[in-house]
């Protein structure tokens, strides 16, 4: 069994800041890659960024918060964060983390970006942004 436990949810006036944690714990033989998605109230769920595990950590962000969030890894903690700037009303959702446990691809700059890409998936936290 694999748990995803994310922190760091609240809420934050609009051009604020958050920044969320996602631990990832129990029987994990191999990590390959690690996401945030997103689903707003009446919306699918849509991709948010992901880091890959091995090397430096090849990094993918959807156009709509590239320049204002920063996705980073802490190997030895299992741990992937997103570091939330200018934060805006339309950022409001639920942030949910999730794993790659199988490698998708073997080229390197594979980006991880497809549901189907992760293989476990948080419970999610509200990110609520105010106008």
């Amino acid at each position: 069994q694999v748990q995803l436990g994310e922190s760091g949810g609240g809420l934050v006036q609009a051009g604020g800041s958050l920044r969320l944690s996602c631990a990832a714990s129990g029987r994990i033989f191999s990590m390959y890659a690690m996401g945030w998605f997103r689903q707003a109230p009446g919306k699918d769920r849509e991709f948010v960024s992901s880091i890959t595990w091995s090397g430096g950590g090849v990094t993918y962000y959807a156009d709509s918060v590239k320049g204002r969030f920063t996705i980073s890894r802490d190997n030895a903690k299992s741990t992937v964060y997103l570091q939330m700037n200018s934060l805006k009303p339309e950022d409001t959702a639920v942030y949910s983390c999730a794993l790659a446990l199988r490698r998708r691809s073997y080229d390197d700059t594979y980006y991880y970006a497809k549901d189907s890409d992760f293989d476990s998936w948080g419970q999610g936290t509200q990110v609520t942004v105010s106008s």
